[in-house]
């Protein structure tokens, strides 16, 4: 049976216990098997007009639930949970024509609900594709409309939250124990669906999906944390894959720990391109006529917030959680640097208070944020000893103020995770390493993306023989296929459609594509809603959903 200790979840039975239940069997009863088998696959799924989700548009939605087994992994430590499920909700814009292709869309996280992108990636996309293709979405187990899911501490987000950058050690403790906390609160709710959550438990998720689809092979488009997810699926299912689309790429070289390091500085790479852009229209913002004297004035900014927090509201982690979008899209860039310009010009906090209530955290947050670190942390070891978190704190804060402290605290979590982790799923032809899928694949980056940085798309490109990379010179989004560069999405049809790669050469990129305009600024704006997290979902518009879209 299972038994709970603490917040920890295992399997328990008696040694002595165990033996005399064995002696007293007969023979017959003694070779009876007792532990349960995983459900069979299911072929076929039911679509239905969805009761929770609507259209962007006028386009048609479907919604179906597959079930699947809760462990796929084969040598668990957990027996029993073998005959235990999960319900994987999809939805579904079938072809305008006949459907030719299927192709399942990711929008990145981990922790992303991302059943809305079935819509959104039909809107994208060119008639010629909407024709031949159902688009078909999905949130990955322990996540949205998926059950069960993963939600831990919603109090957690309550404004004003302490100050990410510790001013002395009492007040490092004391976020600490708020980390801890966290986790434990997560290990309470989600029972053994942590041990169970992992880049590699999503990824045979998706086969199922495809067999339950009725499809020999699929094609997949995975934005930034869903690079990732189409990498370890190719490397497992590399007959099951007709086309493979990876967008904002995550290094496959770096764990997440790692990973989340080098994030830091590419963040405080975006934020200057930010603050270099709002000093070109100083004549509009007025926080001054160079990147670094913006620089100034928005750090001068968080120290006030530290002592006087506006409307009790926003303190300096807030306005952190808030301004981080800045790194994922120019589409934001004029709402971020309006609401800045009017708390330290005009001394008006509605623009703020605005931004962190469409870009910041809030109870809201919660479930996003259980899910990713229920896959962060067990994807991979993290550190045991705080000593090592300490030390690469004090460094990348060091070296990249804007968001150092802060990636820290948002997976310090996993420090003290309860879910079982395993070694990273690391693709190649090396010891221990997974054989890396060897077809053709369609790698896209831009080189300024602040959430992922455009290092680990050739370290990708390296690992995938059959791929070629689309870069698109002095791009600041996250998320860049099918956005409107008419360079980058001539490529992204052609491979789909016809199966035609730029030519790959002995080093990348293999096709190179001008960045598009810089956005426009406006001296007030609204701040469109574009949820944002930490590997996505990414911050792009769809045709149509707001002013800030970079044409």
């Amino acid at each position: 049976m299972r038994v709970r200790t603490g917040t920890r979840w295992v399997a328990y039975c008696g040694g002595g216990a165990l033996l005399a239940a064995l002696t007293a069997l007969s023979p017959a009863q003694a070779a009876t098997p007792t532990t349960p088998e995983a459900p069979a696959p299911e072929t076929s799924l039911n679509w239905e007009p969805c009761e929770d989700l609507d259209p962007v548009e006028d386009e048609t939605l479907e919604c179906a639930t597959l079930t699947v087994p809760m462990v796929h992994r084969a040598g668990s430590t957990d027996p029993g949970a073998l005959a235990e499920t999960v319900e994987i909700a999809l939805s579904r814009v079938p072809a305008t024509g006949t459907a030719e292709h299927t192709i399942l869309v990711n929008p990145g996280g981990p922790g992303s609900a991302g059943r809305q992108w079935a819509s959104r990636t039909h809107l994208r996309m060119p008639e010629e594709l909407r024709e031949v293709y159902d688009v078909v979405a999905f949130d990955p187990r322990g996540m949205g409309a998926s059950t069960p899911d993963v939600t831990c501490d919603p109090d957690f987000f309550a404004p004003v939250r302490k100050d990410t950058v510790p001013a002395d050690a009492e007040e490092e403790q004391a976020l600490r124990v708020d980390a801890e906390a966290y986790a434990d609160a997560c290990a309470e709710d989600a029972g053994p669906l942590l041990d169970h959550m992992r880049t590699e438990d999503t990824a045979h998720d998706m086969d199922a999906m495809r067999v339950a689809l009725g499809q020999e092979q699929i094609d997949y488009l995975g934005y930034s944390y869903g690079s990732y997810l189409g990498t370890v699926y190719s490397s497992l299912y590399p007959d099951s894959v007709r086309a493979l689309v990876l967008d904002s790429v995550v290094d496959p070289d770096s764990p997440w720990y790692e990973s989340n390091l080098a994030q830091s500085r590419a963040l405080d790479r975006a934020a200057h391109n930010f603050f270099d852009w709002v000093a070109r229209h100083d004549d509009t913002y007025g926080l001054g006529t160079d990147g670094d004297a913006v620089a100034d004035a928005y750090y001068d900014l968080r120290s006030a917030l530290r002592e006087d927090p506006v409307q009790d509201t926003v303190g300096p982690t807030e306005l952190e959680g808030a301004v981080i979008v800045v790194a994922y899209t120019g589409g934001t860039w004029s709402a971020v640097a309006s609401a800045l310009s009017a708390q330290i010009r005009d001394d008006d906090p509605a623009p703020l208070v605005e931004l962190h209530e469409n870009y910041g955290d809030d109870a809201d947050s919660d479930p996003a944020y259980g899910g990713y670190l229920a896959v962060q942390c067990t994807d991979a070891a993290w550190p045991e000893d705080w000593e090592t978190w300490n030390a690469d704190a004090r460094q990348v804060h060091e070296d990249a103020p804007f968001m150092g402290w802060h990636n820290i605290w948002y997976n310090a979590p996993c420090a003290t995770w309860d879910g079982e982790s395993a070694p990273w799923f690391q693709v190649g032809d090396g010891p221990d390493e997974h054989p890396a899928y060897d077809g053709d694949v369609l790698l896209v980056h831009a080189t300024d993306d602040g959430a992922t940085s455009v290092e680990g798309a050739y370290s990708l490109r390296e690992r995938l023989p059959g791929s070629s990379l689309v870069i698109e010179d002095g791009g600041i989004t996250h998320g860049v296929a099918l956005t409107g560069n008419t360079c980058v999405d001539e490529a992204v049809v052609d491979y789909l459609r016809e199966g035609v790669l730029p030519e790959r050469g002995t080093e990348g990129p293999d096709l190179t594509c001008d960045a598009r305009p810089e956005p426009e600024p406006r001296s007030a704006q609204s701040a469109p809603h574009t949820p944002v997290d930490r590997l996505g979902p990414i911050g792009l518009e769809y045709p149509g959903e707001s002013e800030g879209t970079v044409e």
